[in-house]
């Protein structure tokens, strides 16, 4: 088992959860229960499954979740860019929000991989 209160990438998971939040404030009402509810959803589940991963009682059940996790990445990218092809969110946080998905996909993937060469 692993601490996750101590992986940068559930702290940056948690940072990217918490800016998503934010994002989404500014969306139409008629979105609230919608696309919005979606994307905090999406981006809620990232750090919870990187958490939930480390607490299972082997590397390769959280080499699995981290799989899920970066699958929830790839929902939310697509999520923000509908939501700026609807005019939702701007230019600027579309890449800004892209970039910290980006990085934690990375960072998600090397320590897969490092989970692997333990396994």
């Amino acid at each position: 088992m692993h601490n996750y209160k101590e992986l940068k990438i559930w702290s940056k998971a948690i940072d990217i959860s918490l800016i998503v939040y934010q994002l989404v404030n500014n969306f139409p009402e008629s979105e609230k229960f919608n696309l919005s509810s979606q994307i905090r959803r999406s981006a809620i589940s990232i750090p919870s499954n990187i958490a939930e991963g480390a607490g299972r009682n082997s590397d390769k059940e959280f080499i699995r979740f981290l799989s899920i996790a970066k699958g929830s990445c790839y929902e939310l990218q697509t999520q923000i860019l509908i939501s700026h092809k609807l005019n939702f969110i701007t230019d600027e946080d579309n890449k800004t929000i892209n970039a910290s998905i980006d990085e934690i996909e990375k960072m998600i993937r090397g320590f897969q991989t490092k989970l692997k060469s333990n396994v």
